[in-house]
């Protein structure tokens, strides 16, 4: 592979002449006890369909309300880099070496540290059952918008039992409820963007042309907390910490799919090259559709912001399209909504799954969470993470809704911890590779690296450690918020020196020239050697093979 192909990103297979045969079934190739049952087109919805949940459809009219939509726009910029850097070095470093039980803690085991990669590993496993809960909680209200006879608890019941359902299984099920959910979220969000439009040019019953109506006198950046230039500038901040909810832990889903994909090494590029393509189109023009359509002073919007509603009733897309004189799509919207919480609690379910498996296979964890069923499936893990997201329960209850509240707070800063640790991992590697002069051998490398990573680090390190700034702003300080906002901070440090301390792993870092960049290449490239490039037969078919 030359230079110039490696700084696009490129992946060229290495097939004299494609044959238009499959050598081998899929479900007959194993590495460890899991399967590769998953296709380019379900890797390429993975991580954009955990990306797209209630955070985009509900929780931006949170946003919206307190910061305005200019900082509601800047802020999802703002976050979108973040993930645009923290996908292209994970796809690098998993392109290089799409192994079995591959994951992010791996790779900060071998790149950086033992006791930090047991540390990440357990705040990968436990952010994803909190975000699962948080999923299949917002389920169940947005069930209650239709009927509330039925007690929110048997929702969540319901709604846990299919998760598990479709994790238990084939992974190929997994992947294909994953495709089709996604497909409906993307083609709900195309259509909302599009009708956003035609409302911003008076396209509607009431022939009422808004323009950036809502963007001017002084509402494009609201104040928040306190008042003026530094109240503007909280109002911003606060909408950056809260987009993070939106995209936390969505990069790594392809990266903890990996293992279980189809030719990873043409896959895992392409999804990871397109990824902001979409990310950019869905989110950035999807919060900018928001703000054009919809008040952030809104009497509605306030409203349901105020009783915490998860339903169609606090989706500013829903508001700004009944303001517009439309109706009838607010069932329709909360039924996507409802797609979307399913959608992503099953990606979480997975990726915890699979997070605690990794653990397993790396003797980080009890070796049970490493037994698969027939089909392939880590199933003690998907049981034992099912079985902790029943923590979701809590929400039953207005009493003990403020814990669930922390719950959510610490996977989205969780979150921000790893994407640190995975960032400091690429540079690790990279001067790795850089050292041993195989860098240009790379399948897959990203743009703008490795400054891309250090402004990440930086940007992602300011939000965690702010991320609590309302407790110290404006004489607001309350001891439960504080500890809402930074409890996972000694709970990290804790399980990374207890680690140590356990191990006596007294080294903070392995040396550059310790670092193994070698094993698991026979394995990356026998797994390739399997799957062969397909010929396409006619037009339509080299479209869909470039979608696909």
């Amino acid at each position: 592979m030359t230079e110039k192909d490696s700084e696009k990103g490129s992946v060229k297979p290495e097939y004299d002449e494609p044959i238009q045969a499959e050598v081998l079934p899929v479900s007959n190739i194993q590495l460890g006890e899991t399967r590769r049952a998953l296709k380019s087109r379900h890797v390429q919805l993975i991580a954009l369909g955990g990306c797209i949940g209630t955070g985009l459809f509900v929780g931006s009219g949170q946003s919206l309300a307190q910061s305005g939509p200019a900082s509601l726009f800047l802020a999802y910029i703002v976050m979108s880099f973040v993930i645009w850097s923290v996908m292209n070095v994970l796809g690098e470093m998993n392109t290089y070496l799409p192994i079995a039980g591959a994951s992010p803690s791996l790779y900060i085991d071998r790149f950086v540290d033992k006791s930090l990669a047991f540390a990440t590993g357990w705040n990968y496993w436990y952010a994803y059952v909190f975000l699962m809960a948080s999923e299949v909680t917002a389920a169940a209200i947005i069930i209650e918008y239709w009927t509330e006879s039925v007690p929110a608890a048997a929702w969540i019941a319901i709604v846990l039992f299919l998760l598990a359902m479709l994790n238990s299984f084939l992974v190929k099920w997994y992947g294909e409820t994953e495709f089709w959910l996604a497909i409906v979220k993307v083609v709900t969000i195309v259509g909302l963007i599009i009708l956003s439009i035609v409302i911003f040019f008076g396209g509607t019953p009431k022939h009422d042309r808004l323009g950036f109506r809502y963007w001017k006198h002084g509402m494009a950046f609201r104040e928040y907390l306190v008042t003026g230039g530094p109240g503007r500038l909280c109002g911003f901040w606060m909408a950056v910490v809260k987009s993070g909810f939106s995209f936390v832990l969505s990069p790594e889903l392809i990266t903890i799919a990996s293992g279980e994909t189809e030719a990873p090494r043409r896959n895992i590029p392409k999804a990871t090259s397109r990824f902001i393509y979409r990310l950019a189109f869905f989110y950035i023009l999807g919060t900018l559709a928001i703000g054009v359509i919809v008040s952030s002073k809104d009497p509605h919007l306030l409203s349901a912001v105020s009783k915490g509603s998860g339903s169609a009733s606090a989706s500013p897309f829903v508001i700004g399209i009944q303001n517009a004189g439309i109706r009838v799509l607010n069932h329709i919207i909360n039924a996507v909504i409802l797609t979307s919480s399913i959608s992503s609690g099953n990606s979480f379910l997975y990726a915890g799954s699979r997070s605690l498996y990794s653990l397993a296979v790396d003797g980080q964890a009890p070796k049970i969470f490493k037994r698969c069923n027939r089909w392939g499936v880590p199933y003690v893990s998907v049981l034992f993470t099912i079985l902790i997201a029943c923590l979701s329960f809590l929400n039953a209850s207005s009493s003990s809704a403020m814990v669930f509240t922390w719950f959510t707070n610490l996977s989205t800063i969780s979150g921000f911890i790893a994407w640190i640790c995975i960032l400091i991992t690429y540079l690790r590697f990279r001067r790795a590779m850089v050292k041993e002069n195989m860098l240009n051998l790379m399948p897959f490398r990203s743009p703008f690296q490795p400054y891309a990573s250090y402004i990440t680090i930086f940007i992602v390190s300011l939000i965690t450690i702010t991320n609590g700034f309302p407790v110290f702003v404006g004489h607001h300080f309350t001891a439960s918020s504080f500890i809402a906002a930074y409890i996972t901070l000694p709970i990290f440090l804790v399980l990374y020196l207890g680690h140590k301390l356990f191990t006596k792993n007294w080294k903070w870092f392995k040396r550059v020239d310790e670092l193994d960049i070698t094993s698991g290449l026979a394995e990356a490239e026998e797994v390739e050697s399997r799957y062969i490039l397909p010929k396409p037969k006619n037009f339509l078919d080299k479209i869909w093979m470039w979608i696909a």
